[in-house]
C-alpha cells in the first residue's frame, strides 16, 4: 500500500510553487504563517476542556450515578455484576476529553479519552485518589467509547474501579471514536503506549477542574488487547519517561504479550477464535507503521477479502455482520490443504480461507530457517527475514523486566489468547529478574487446593459450570454446552475474575 505521506508530495510541491509556502491576502501580497509545532511538541496537550457525559438510567439521564443507581445498572447489563464487582462505594461522573497524541508514522492525530471521578460521603471517595490508567480489549466497531456506559466493558470498569475510589483514565486509542485516523494502530507497541501516555497527560491537565484530586499512585491495567497495551505503557512509562511517570503497580490481564509466539503458534497450525478479525488489524497496523509487510494485499489474502480489507477493521459492523455480507470468512485462516494443521484445529482450515496459501508457506520457512522463542531467558535471540514475522518480533513485549509490583492473570484454557503468552512473560521476566522481580501470576482456571487467590478459583469453576448447565438444558446439546463456555471464556468468564483480582492487587500495592 503506497504510503498516504507521500501521495501528498505533488500537492506540497504545488503549494510551494505558486506561493513560496505562504498564502495570498485580499491585496495580493503575502501573508506569512508559521509552521506548525511538531507532533513531539503537541503531545499530551488537551484539545478543547472536558466534557461532561450524561448516563441513561431507568430514571432517565444523569450527569452523577449514585452508588445504588450504579449498582442496578451493573446487575442489569454487566456479567456477574456486582458480585463480582462489588457494591459500589462511590458515585460516579463521566467525562470525555479529546487530545493530541501520534500515530504510527510519527505524525500528530487526535484521540479521545474517558475520564471517570469518583465521589461521594465515603472516605474512599474523598480526598487524593489513585488513578487508574486502564487500556481497553479488542473491538471491530469504530464506535468503541470508554466514556459509553451503556457498553458492557466501560460499565465494568467504572463499577469495578471509579465506583471504588479510582479515578479512572481510558483511553478509546487512535482509530476509535473521538480519532479522525482511518485505521487502528492494532498492537503496535510504541504508538499504543505513546496513546495511552498522551492521555495520562492531557487527563492530568484538566483533574482540577473536574473535581478529580489525584494522589501520587498511578495504576496501569488492562484486558486482553488492553493487555499487551498496559505492559507496553509500564514499559515505556520505565525505560523512557521515569523522571515523568512513577507508576504504583501494574496488571496486564490475558495479552497477547509474546508476539512471536502467537504470531508462529498461529501460522504453525493452531489459529484462534478470532483471526480473521485481528489478523488484518495486526498487518495493517504494521504497513502504516512502515514495516513493509506487503506490496499489495493480494499478496496476503485470497482475492474474495483481499479489496478493501485495509479499510476494514474497526468499521461499522460487527464480525458476525462482517462474515455474513462476504467481507470476512467465519475464522477459517487457511486453505483446507494447507499443512500443518494441529490437532483439534480443523475448522480454521477449509476452501472459503483468508490468507494465501503461498504467504503462509513462506511464513513457516522463515520460521523454520529463523527460529524464536528458543528458551525462556532468550526468546527473542533470533533474526526474522519474513516482514510480518520481523513486525511481531519488533513488537513482543519480552525485552525488559518491569520494575513495579506486577500482576499476571488470565485463564489456560483461553481460546482467544492462549494463556501461553501469560506463561511464557512471566519465565522470561523470572529468568531475567533475579530477586528484585516482584510477579504474581495467577490462572483463574487453576483448580488445584493450594494457590492464590482460591475464592476466586473457585466461583470461576462454578461460573463456567452454571453456564454448561444452562445452556444444557437449553438445548439438550452437551456440544452445545462446551461450545458456550468456550465463545464465553475471554471476555465474558476470564475478564471480570482477572480485574476484580487485578483491583485486590493493586489496591495493596505498597506506594513508592
Amino acid at each position: 500500500m503506497r504510503n498516504v505521506r507521500l501521495a501528498l508530495i505533488p500537492v506540497a510541491l504545488l503549494l510551494a510553487s505558486c506561493g513560496g509556502g505562504g498564502s495570498a491576502d485580499h491585496t495580493g501580497g503575502t501573508v506569512v504563517t508559521s509552521p506548525p509545532p511538531p507532533p513531539q511538541q503537541l503531545r499530551g496537550q488537551a484539545i478543547g476542556g472536558a466534557t461532561l457525559v450524561p448516563v441513561a438510567t431507568s430514571g432517565g439521564s444523569v450527569n452523577t450515578v449514585d452508588p445504588a443507581t450504579l449498582k442496578a445498572l451493573v446487575d442489569a447489563g454487566t456479567d456477574f455484576g456486582s458480585a463480582v464487582t462489588g457494591t459500589p462505594t462511590c458515585a460516579i461522573t463521566t467525562y470525555t476529553l479529546k487530545y493530541h497524541t501520534i500515530d504510527s508514522a510519527g505524525a500528530d492525530t487526535p484521540a479521545n479519552t474517558a475520564i471517570i471521578v469518583p465521589s461521594g460521603s465515603n472516605p474512599a471517595c474523598q480526598g487524593g485518589r489513585p488513578v487508574l490508567l486502564y487500556a481497553h480489549g479488542t473491538s471491530v466497531l469504530k464506535s468503541t467509547d470508554m466514556a459509553n456506559l451503556s457498553a458492557s466493558e466501560p460499565r465494568l470498569i467504572a463499577a469495578m474501579f471509579a465506583a471504588q475510589g479510582y479515578i479512572v483514565v481510558a483511553p478509546n486509542y487512535v482509530g476509535y471514536a473521538g480519532s479522525t485516523a482511518g485505521y487502528h494502530p492494532y498492537l503496535d507497541a510504541q504508538q499504543q503506549s505513546a496513546d495511552m501516555i498522551d492521555a495520562l497527560r492531557a487527563a492530568r491537565s484538566v483533574f482540577s477542574g473536574i473535581g478529580a484530586g489525584a494522589s501520587s499512585r498511578l495504576m496501569v491495567t488492562g484486558y486482553s488487547q488492553g493487555g499487551f497495551v498496559a505492559l507496553a505503557t509500564q514499559r515505556a512509562m520505565q525505560t523512557q519517561y521515569a523522571s515523568e511517570f512513577a507508576v504504583t503497580a501494574a496488571a496486564p490481564l490475558s495479552g497477547p504479550y509474546a508476539l512471536t509466539l502467537f504470531g508462529d503458534t498461529i501460522f504453525n497450525g493452531a489459529p484462534t477464535v478470532g483471526s480473521s478479525g485481528f489478523m488484518p488489524m495486526l498487518i495493517n497496523a504494521g504497513q502504516r507503521a512502515g514495516a513493509a509487510l506487503y506490496t499489495s494485499l493480494g499478496d496476503i489474502y485470497e482475492p474474495k477479502y483481499a479489496s478493501g480489507i485495509d479499510t476494514l477493521l474497526p468499521g461499522t459492523q460487527g464480525l458476525g455482520d462482517l462474515v455474513a455480507a462476504g467481507k470476512l470468512p467465519n475464522d477459517v485462516l487457511f486453505a483446507a490443504d494447507s499443512l500443518p494443521q494441529s490437532s483439534g484445529y480443523a475448522s480454521f482450515f477449509g476452501p472459503d480461507h483468508l490468507i494465501k496459501t503461498s504467504y503462509r508457506d513462506a511464513y513457516l520457512a522463515d520460521l523454520k530457517a529463523n527460529p524464536c522463542n528458543a528458551s525462556n531467558g532468550t526468546p527473542q535471540s533470533c533474526a526474522p527475514a519474513q516482514p510480518l514475522r520481523k513486525w511481531l518480533l519488533k513488537n513482543d513485549l519480552r525485552t525488559y523486566v518491569p520494575g513495579v509490583p506486577l500482576f499476571l492473570c488470565g485463564g489456560d484454557e483461553d481460546p482467544v489468547v492462549p494463556y501461553a503468552n501469560t506463561t511464557s512473560t512471566a519465565a522470561y521476566f523470572r529468568a531475567q529478574g533475579g530477586a528484585g522481580l516482584q510477579l504474581t501470576v495467577l490462572n483463574v482456571d487453576d483448580l488445584s487446593l493450594g494457590g492464590p487467590s482460591l475464592t476466586t478459583r473457585t466461583e470461576f469453576a462454578a461460573a463456567k459450570e452454571a453456564l454448561r448447565r444452562l445452556t444444557l438444558n437449553q438445548t439438550g446439546s452437551a456440544a452445545a454446552a462446551d461450545q458456550a463456555v468456550k465463545d464465553a471464556y475471554h471476555a465474558g468468564l476470564v475478564a471480570p475474575f482477572c480485574l476484580r483480582e487485578a483491583r485486590a492487587f493493586l489496591d495493596s500495592a505498597p506506594s513508592r
